[in-house]
């Protein structure tokens, strides 16, 4: 019986460390999910060392598309996620009837329109096949893109919850696609509007799209990544130190010195 209820103590000490509870040694353990690029990249590199020394320990989860981790925050597997936007998660808690909600932005990761095929926007020809992200926020940010670079004309006021729909004239054909997706698609399209995230991770930067988001512009201010967690967290010590750790001085300079231009702070 003893045994028996020594092997309960343990299980329930583990399942408390996984997700906002404390470790054997008695420190705090936070459990956050993260895109691998350059989210996990900065929580593994800049912020676990720096909370570890408050007694704060992450244990970070990697998820590679933008629906599990709300999903996974939601259902209390997680402490907090940060992978999104603002318009992302409006989105999804209108559509899936959770309550997240920011307790931090982050950075700014400039969406590009990439192709392994032409150089230039002007060898793009008539019909060309241009793959966008599938979700709606990403795709309406993706067609404004579009139609800042002169490939499609939308209409007059959709901005940002733009649709396939509301394309009035094209000269491309609009292929939606998975965001994390798109990299690889571009072996089969002439190009594709991708994510920041994802272009990093596949070995690309701003500089090399053949047009990109502006860093000064609307779109860094409206498509901050965000640090998440569920409604009635927003005040827990250990998430505020989470917050504060990733707008501090050692983050933002672990951005700069990194990503070059493809991720930027906005703290």
């Amino acid at each position: 019986m003893k045994k028996l209820l020594a092997v309960l103590t343990l299980l329930l000490t583990l399942i408390a460390a996984g997700c906002g509870g404390k470790d054997t040694a008695g420190d705090d353990v936070l459990v956050v999910g993260a895109t691998e690029v350059p989210h996990a990249e900065i929580l593994k590199e800049v912020v676990k060392p720096k909370l570890e020394k408050e007694g704060i320990k992450l244990d970070i989860k990697v998820f590679s598309d933008y629906t599990t981790p709300n999903l996974s925050l939601d259902a209390g597997d997680l402490d907090a996620n940060f992978f999104q936007h603002q318009p992302y998660l409006d989105d999804f808690n209108k559509k899936q009837g959770t309550k997240l909600v920011s307790i931090a932005k982050i950075h700014f990761e400039p969406m590009g329109l990439y192709s392994k095929k032409v150089n230039s926007l002007d060898e793009l020809k008539e019909g060309a096949q241009i793959g966008i992200p599938g979700d709606a926020t990403n795709g309406g940010r993706a067609l404004v893109l579009l139609e800042k670079a002169g490939l499609l004309k939308l209409k007059e006021g959709v901005g940002i919850d733009a649709t396939v729909r509301d394309i009035v004239e094209s000269r491309v054909e609009i292929i939606e696609t998975e965001a994390a997706q798109l990299p690889r698609s571009l072996e089969d399209l002439d190009g594709a509007v991708i994510n920041g995230n994802y272009a990093v991770q596949a070995g690309m930067k701003p500089k090399d799209a053949l047009a990109a988001e502006d860093a000064q512009s609307e779109a860094a201010e409206t498509y901050g990544n965000i640090l998440v967690v569920k409604e009635g967290d927003e005040n827990r010590e250990d998430l505020q130190k989470l917050a504060e750790a990733l707008q501090s001085e050692e983050v933002k300079k672990f951005i700069e010195e990194k990503y070059e231009g493809a991720v930027i702070p906005v703290f």
